[in-house]
């Protein structure tokens, strides 16, 4: 019984173990993970901090207003009532005069200013962040060429493997013929020292390897072993529009140039604002009073500042060229990605008959291999000569394996180019 426990811990732990090894990663993930570890995402939080404060501070606007004050003056004259009346006295007033006093004022204009001041804040914050997303979005031609210079390395090793089991098979058949006599000794050696230069081709095409994943496990914030499995993404099939983030950066610069626009027009607007003052001083209201008394007034405050006008037009201009200079950048933008998308497309057609072709001449150089290992158990064709029909075929299947990882590439490159909006081969 002990036993049988042993062994079935001993199992599940190789299970585990075989699965860590196995772990498997897409490059969506290593899309995600990058842009989340990537250091410029901070700025999203500062954006949001400034932006709360900026509100906080306009809102301050809306509110009322409060104003405490004093004055203490001595004037060289005052006025007097100039009537000389029996038995009646007239007060005159002081020369040194003194008010303390405090007001509070509720803006009504400005309401509406603070409004747009509030919806040009939220315009620029969204701007601000839509230019990280546009930052971000350059992340993945980064993430593109770590990963599938990845993938170009597995595919390259494996197909060394292949090599390998073609050379090993080789050498059966030349032993065969050795033991025979057919053929000298040193023909097994020659293929045996092209099976050791394929080892160090491996533990090149490793080193390479490891030195794409180190760099990619800094972007996202993950270990990378040799054990790692990058699954291979689908192929794009077609395009259906761009996509880009920067599209929606130049709509919201547009917008902000919009909410600019009907903040001037607040500008020139007139100024109506509710008051009410009390204070305490020598004279108050009443002029005959020469005592100190409490005193207060209220109403309605009107100002207008026409000189406003002098420049709203050419504001408004302004804020319209603005707008047709975004236009102009927005246009230049799309021609030229629409030109690099058809150059790319071009790279795309270009690598799919170059693999047609590749997938024939693979078929008739390993017809010519197999002819030859048969050959060479019997002595009628050299080392020599099979390892020049091997070597094609394998030289072969490597341009196959390097056509098919530039044309998955260049598709990904015409997706990032493009955008997200893309129909995908299962």
């Amino acid at each position: 019984m002990m036993i049988n426990k042993l062994l079935l811990s001993l199992s599940g732990w190789l299970i585990v173990a075989g699965c860590i090894q196995a772990q498997s990663i897409s490059l969506e993930e290593c899309y995600q993970w990058a842009e989340s570890n990537y250091p410029l995402v901070k700025q999203y939080a500062l954006i949001e901090k400034t932006q709360s404060y900026s509100i906080a501070n306009a809102s301050r606007g809306s509110l009322p207003q409060l104003q405490i004050g004093g004055q203490a003056s001595y004037q060289s004259d005052v006025t007097q009532i100039p009537l000389s009346l029996p038995n009646v006295d007239i007060p005159v007033m002081s020369k040194d005069q003194y008010k303390l006093y405090g007001e509070i004022s509720q803006p009504i204009t400005d309401l509406l200013t603070v409004k747009r001041q509030k919806e040009l804040i939220d315009a620029n914050a969204r701007v601000e962040e839509q230019k990280i997303e546009v930052e971000l979005y350059k992340l993945k031609e980064r993430i593109n060429q770590l990963y599938f210079g990845i993938l170009l390395m597995d595919e390259q090793i494996a197909q060394v493997r292949i090599l390998q089991k073609d050379l090993q098979s080789g050498i059966n058949k030349n032993s065969v013929a050795i033991a025979n006599g057919i053929v000298l000794k040193s023909s097994a050696d020659m293929l045996r020292a092209e099976l050791l230069k394929t080892e160090q081709r491996v533990i090149e095409l490793k080193a390479v390897r490891k030195g794409y994943a180190d760099v990619l496990a800094l972007f996202i914030d993950r270990d990378i072993s040799e054990n790692t499995i990058l699954e291979r993404p689908s192929a794009v099939t077609s395009l259906s529009g761009i996509n880009r983030p920067e599209l929606q950066l130049f709509e919201m610069q547009k917008q902000t140039f919009e909410v600019q626009n009907k903040l001037v027009d607040t500008q020139i607007l007139p100024r109506f604002s509710l008051f009410l003052q009390g204070g305490y001083g020598r004279p108050a209201l009443n002029m005959l009073n020469n005592d100190f008394d409490l005193y207060y007034i209220g109403g309605v405050r009107f100002a207008w500042n026409i000189s406003g006008f002098y420049t709203h037009k050419r504001e408004k201009r302004l804020l319209v060229l603005s707008q047709n200079a975004v236009d102009v950048q927005k246009e230049l933008f799309l021609f030229n990605t629409n030109l690099t998308l058809k150059q790319q497309n071009n790279e795309i057609i270009k690598l799919e008959e170059l693999i047609e072709a590749d997938k024939e001449i693979i078929r008739l150089r390993e017809n010519v291999k197999l002819a030859a290992q048969s050959q060479l158990e019997h002595g009628t064709v050299t080392a020599n000569d099979y390892l020049t029909y091997v070597n094609a075929e394998d030289q072969a299947r490597q341009n196959l394996i390097l056509h098919e990882m530039e044309l998955l590439m260049a598709q990904y490159k015409l997706k990032t180019t493009a955008g997200s909006f893309f129909l995908i081969d299962n």
